[in-house]
């Protein structure tokens, strides 16, 4: 039997999809997967005390106040978060609720192995706020669903990395923004703990998405 899959998450807020891998593995619906430790940048953050309930490693390091990205003092902060990582021995990094851009100061460290979670559709609403902004999009009329991806993070563009899972949510008349963001994140667990069950039993999808989007790069698509 292969050995178990070492993943560190990084969030910043409630921890919900935590959460949801955690109650996953506990269940034995992911087999063959560990989470090493969280890290979170925001001290007092509801993700550590899940953590801390679950006995999983929870490291606090806030960024430095006001470095902007690419700053010296943005780069040592992103140098650190490696170490950290990998002084875990973290085999794939998984940013769920995760709210601060990553440099390749980090991003250098772990090659095709940085996962991102996004609230919306590929190409729709990067950055914060999706959610919000999905729904405000509907209520003009624009759009008629949101949903949820996962992708690889391979270099310092926002929410535009190789897809890895995606799935749809319709926004009805009837919905508040309370409504929708608890469908949407409701989906979210469900699609974070689908792909982490494929990831551990077969690492290769990795390689394969890494891979394809470095040969689109290179011919300039």
């Amino acid at each position: 039997m292969s050995s178990p899959l070492r993943i560190v998450v990084l969030a910043s807020g409630e921890g919900s999809n935590l959460q949801a891998l955690v109650d996953a593995v506990e269940a034995y619906d992911i087999e063959s997967l560990r989470i090493e430790a969280l890290i979170c940048d925001v001290p007092g953050a509801r993700c550590i005390d899940r953590a801390v309930q679950h006995a999983i490693p929870a490291y606090i390091l806030p960024a430095p106040a006001g470095a902007r990205r690419g700053s010296p003092e943005r780069i040592a902060y992103d140098e650190r978060l490696a170490a950290i990582a990998k002084s875990f021995g973290a085999e794939l990094i998984l940013l769920l609720g995760w709210m601060r851009l990553l440099s390749q100061a980090f991003l250098g460290h772990f090659p095709g192995k940085v996962i991102n979670l996004h609230p919306a559709l590929p190409g729709m609403f990067p950055g914060t706020h999706a959610i919000e902004r999905a729904f405000e999009a509907f209520q003009r009329g624009k759009i008629e669903r949101t949903g949820v991806m996962l992708h690889l993070v391979p270099d310092e563009g926002v929410d535009s990395g190789p897809v890895l899972r995606i799935a749809e949510v319709p926004i009805c008349k009837e919905d508040t923004i309370a409504s929708l963001e608890k469908r949407v994140h409701d989906t979210e667990h469900r699609e974070v703990v689908a792909l982490v069950r494929d990831l551990a039993l077969n690492r290769g999808i990795l390689k394969e998405k890494e891979s394809n989007y470095a040969s689109r790069v290179d011919i300039g698509v």
